[in-house]
C-alpha cells in the first residue's frame, strides 16, 4: 500500500493549513507496483490526479483520516510506502464559521495549533515483518537526520530527499537502509525513481515470503 499527496487542516470551511507536496511520486510509486503485478492500494491526500489503471484508491483530507484509512490498508498489505506529506499540526479548534480575526482591527493574530498524529510510527510499531518505507524531505545535513527518523519510526528503508522534488517532475534521491546500506538515484524523472524503488523493495521482500512460507 502507498500513501501519496499532502494533508488538509482546516481552520473554517474556506480555510487549511496544508503544504507543497503534489502527489506524484507516491502515483508513480503505486503505477511501478501494480506494473510488476503487485496488489495495489494507494491512500491519497487531495490531489488532482488520475488514478493507475487496476489501482484501489482511496482518497482523504486530514491526517486523522489518513491515519485511519493507512491501519485499515496495512492490515492486509505486505508492503507500505509512506510517500504522504502528512501535516504535523492541526488547528485546535475548527470553526463551523468563516474566520473573521481581521473584522477585530488588529494587525496580527495567533492560531493555535494542536500535533497531529504520526501516522508513519504508528502504524510501523507494530509491523512485523511487513516491510516500511518512510519518505524524509531535508535540507542542509539530511542524511543524519533521516537516519535518525528511520530508527525512530521503525521504518526498514527511508527514501531522503531535498525542496527541489515539490512540484517537480523529476527527483534525485538517496535510499537508506536500516542495515546501514545506502544507494542513490541520480536526478531523473519521478517515474524512472518510483521503478528503481519498487526494485529494491522487491529485493527485500522476497527473502521475507520465502521464510514465512518455510515456517
Amino acid at each position: 500500500m502507498i500513501t501519496a499527496g499532502p494533508t488538509r487542516e482546516y481552520v473554517d470551511p474556506v480555510r487549511y493549513l496544508s503544504n507543497e507536496s503534489s502527489g506524484r511520486m507516491g502515483f508513480e510509486i503505486a503505477r511501478a507496483a501494480r506494473r510488476r503485478g503487485w496488489r495495489v492500494t494507494l491512500i491519497a491526500g487531495p490531489v488532482r490526479i488520475d488514478t493507475p489503471t487496476g489501482v484501489e484508491r482511496v482518497d482523504v483530507e486530514s491526517a486523522r483520516d489518513m491515519l485511519a484509512a493507512t491501519r485499515a490498508a496495512f492490515a492486509g498489505a505486505d508492503v507500505l510506502f509512506m510517500a504522504a506529506a502528512v501535516a504535523d499540526w492541526r488547528p485546535a479548534r475548527r470553526l463551523s464559521g468563516k474566520w473573521r480575526k481581521k473584522d477585530e482591527g488588529g494587525e496580527t493574530a495567533t492560531l493555535e495549533l494542536v500535533k497531529n498524529p504520526d501516522v508513519l510510527a504508528t502504524v510501523a510499531r507494530r509491523k512485523g515483518a511487513r516491510l516500511v518505507v518512510g519518505f524524509a524531505l531535508e535540507t542542509g545535513d539530511g542524511e543524519r537526520r533521516a537516519r535518525r527518523k528511520m530508527a525512530r519510526k521503525n521504518a526498514d528503508l527511508i527514501v531522503l530527499n531535498d525542496d527541489s522534488a515539490l512540484n517537480a517532475s523529476r527527483s534525485r534521491v538517496t535510499i537508506l537502509g536500516a542495515d546501514g546500506s545506502r544507494e542513490a538515484l541520480s536526478e531523473r524523472p519521478k517515474s524512472a525513481v518510483a521503478e528503481a524503488l519498487v526494485e529494491i523493495v522487491a529485493r527485500r521482500v522476497r527473502p521475507v515470503a520465502e521464510r514465512e512460507r518455510s515456517t
